[in-house]
């Protein structure tokens, strides 16, 4: 999967949100709670293993995330962009400033060990 080069370089701290809906637009975070955050060594992990999640074909199921990371820089002002993730339908969701229209909508392989990791990971912060 492909993410905002400079936004990657200047994260700071990732927020995991747990998805409760879908947003009412577009351009809006996805509505949840934020159940973790990482930083340092710990969000730089996070943003390798979601770079190394291989790429899918789309799989058709309304598109109905459960989970999304938030990366902020220093300022930790406005998200530099969000990530939502389908594991049913294989889709990411990408928005923010730092977004290119190229890279807003991307499919993974969710049976691939680097998914299967990053699910595990999300579901150890909010089982």
């Amino acid at each position: 999967m492909q993410l905002p080069a400079e936004a990657v370089t200047a994260t700071v701290l990732i927020e995991v949100v747990r998805i409760s809906a879908l947003p009412t637009r577009r351009d809006v975070p996805y509505p949840g709670t934020a159940v973790a955050h990482w930083a340092g060594g710990e969000a730089d992990a996070a943003l390798a293993l979601i770079e190394s999640l291989p790429g899918s074909e789309q799989h058709r199921c309304g598109f109905s995330p459960s989970w999304s990371v938030r990366a902020y820089d220093d300022s930790l002002d406005l998200a530099l962009f969000e990530a939502a993730f389908c594991f049913t339908c294989h889709e990411v969701r990408m928005q923010g400033t730092a977004v290119p229209p190229a890279l807003a909508t991307q499919f993974f392989d969710p049976g691939a060990l680097p998914a299967r990791t990053l699910l595990s990971l999300f579901r150890k912060e909010a089982p």
